[in-house]
């Protein structure tokens, strides 16, 4: 199966909003949602820059970004487990789409240092 890494991206971000969206904001959960979506949407703004990237070195700094924002996101899904009981199965998606985008990204910055 052949995944557009460009829509793969955009998808997530808007999965992550999708979530946030059906969290009760409060005192604790509405920093974590503004950081979650900072990161998550991240993902995808970087990938898309990588695209337009004016250089190898540009365009592997930028799926560096990518890598490192995928990770962030899901350090804050870890962080949602403990104040959104009722979301697990949700957040353990997210999170697993969080581990095959670190790992796709790190691999096209390893392919790149070669």
């Amino acid at each position: 199966m052949q995944y557009d890494l460009e829509e793969r991206t955009t998808n997530f971000g808007k999965n992550i909003i999708r979530f946030c969206k059906g969290i009760k904001i409060d005192i604790i959960n509405k920093n974590l949602i503004n950081q979650i979506i900072k990161s998550g949407t991240s993902v995808g703004a970087n990938y898309r820059e990588a695209n337009s990237a004016s250089s190898k070195k540009d365009f592997r700094n930028k799926i560096h970004i990518c890598k490192k924002e995928a990770e962030e996101t899901r350090y804050w899904l870890e962080i949602f487990k403990e104040s959104v009981f009722d979301k697990n199965n949700e957040i353990e998606k997210l999170e697993q789409e969080c581990k095959e985008l670190t790992l796709i990204f790190g691999k096209i910055v390893s392919k790149l240092r070669n």
